[in-house]
């Protein structure tokens, strides 16, 4: 098998993938922004072939790499890659050159969020209103409707990444301001949904789930970025919870009305007050924020490795059963200052955790402050039971502190 993978910068997260790939049963070629000479040395020795663009976001940049590896192989059985904004581009040159995968109609459904909630209204899964807003009087027009706070975000976003609420007139002002919505980029306008937020991890093969998982996210993503001073945790209970068995059927007709045939999703969603659940976004692809990690602690097998199997060969190998509990705590600074400072109480907090301890991502002092809720670094911790990595990402949060200054 022939597989192209796309790879424009080479983070921990793309040679971790490449080093898996490249010791599987296939020829490996990577499509690139940056030249060969980038890549360890090693890696570099098992690749069949490599491709510099400038754009990767262009299908036509991505299908011209393609023919290349086609005059150079005969063929190109794959062409994948895990980053949210390539998923349309992937899909377009799969188009293009007729490569097996997720094409640019589907693609386009999980892309476009005004789209994706009206595929999903019209399917009968619970989504929050929602309008495409084109001017002011759009946005002053779906209030009247809906009422505040509303939550207004860009069409083709990535989880909660410049997402804001408006909780009046004047905050709906200002977010007007700063996205300027207009009729060639318009942005999406939603009620805003309160309840725990969770994602739901699922596998499909043929069009059918074959494995799910469920996060916490605690708390939201959203409400972490309105509250500097909060400290953000992604959790993996070790037990499947009641409410994602009740989820599951929602979350497979979800999938199934956007078109999703074989791969892995993401999909972030709120258990209400009244346990009514409420689809948020769907993505086509990995999960971000080590929920990947996070699942091959607790099954014991790389989720990245599984990734890989299911978009080369169609097969999913990761266990359903969880051996532990896992989590992931986001370290975020405190104060005004634009860069860390100094970082309090990291000997002491792994000292304390003991063999929970995973792994981190310690800030360095003098980079800069992070504008998302991830962070300026991370802790992972194990445990046994749910509870105690509960209390261990508690630890974690309440005894390490990011000081930001000058």
């Amino acid at each position: 098998m022939n597989v192209v993978f796309v790879a424009p910068y080479l983070g921990a997260h793309m040679v971790h993938c490449l080093d898996i790939l490249t010791q599987m049963n296939v020829r490996v070629g990577v499509i690139s922004h940056q030249a060969s000479d980038a890549f360890p040395p090693a890696l570099k020795k098992r690749l069949d072939g490599h491709f510099r663009i400038d754009n990767s976001m262009d299908a036509a940049q991505l299908a011209l790499a393609v023919r290349a590896f086609k005059a150079q192989w005969g063929s190109v059985d794959r062409l994948i890659g895990y980053l949210e904004q390539l998923q349309i581009p992937l899909a377009d040159a799969r188009d293009s050159e007729d490569i097996p995968g997720m094409r640019g109609e589907v693609a386009r459904n999980f892309r476009n969020k005004n789209r994706m909630k009206e595929v999903l209204r019209r399917a009968g899964v619970p989504v929050a209103r929602q309008k495409l807003v084109k001017s002011p009087t759009d946005a002053l027009a779906f209030v009247e409707e809906v009422g505040f706070p509303v939550v207004i975000k860009p069409v083709d976003g990535m989880g909660s990444k410049a997402t804001a609420r408006a909780n009046d007139h004047d905050e709906l002002y200002q977010i007007l301001n700063q996205m300027m919505p207009r009729p060639d980029a318009p942005v999406q306008c939603e009620e805003f949904v309160t309840g725990e937020e969770h994602t739901c991890e699922t596998a499909f093969i043929d069009g059918k789930p074959v494995w799910r998982t469920s996060t916490y996210y605690l708390p939201g993503p959203l409400k972490v970025l309105e509250n500097p001073w909060m400290q953000y945790c992604v959790l993996l209970p070790k037990e499947t919870q009641p409410h994602l068995e009740r989820f599951a059927p929602i979350n497979t007709a979800a999938l199934q009305a956007l078109g999703m045939q074989t791969g892995l999703s993401h999909m972030e969603w709120f258990l209400r007050a009244d346990g009514t659940p409420v689809v948020n976004e769907v993505g086509a692809r990995p999960p971000g924020v080590n929920i990947m990690r996070l699942n091959s602690i607790t099954a014991g097998y790389d989720t990245w490795k599984a990734w890989l199997e299911i978009q080369c060969f169609g097969t999913w190998n990761m266990p359903q059963e969880r051996t532990c509990a896992a989590g992931c705590a986001f370290l975020r600074g405190q104060g005004r200052g634009r860069r860390v400072a100094r970082v309090e109480g990291v000997d002491a907090l792994v000292r304390s955790l003991g063999a929970s301890f995973v792994d981190a991502k310690w800030p360095v002092p003098g980079q800069p402050r992070s504008s998302g809720y991830e962070g300026e670094g991370w802790v992972i911790v194990r445990a046994d039971t749910t509870d105690a990595a509960v209390q261990a990402l508690r630890a974690v949060v309440t005894q390490v502190h990011v000081v930001l200054g000058p």
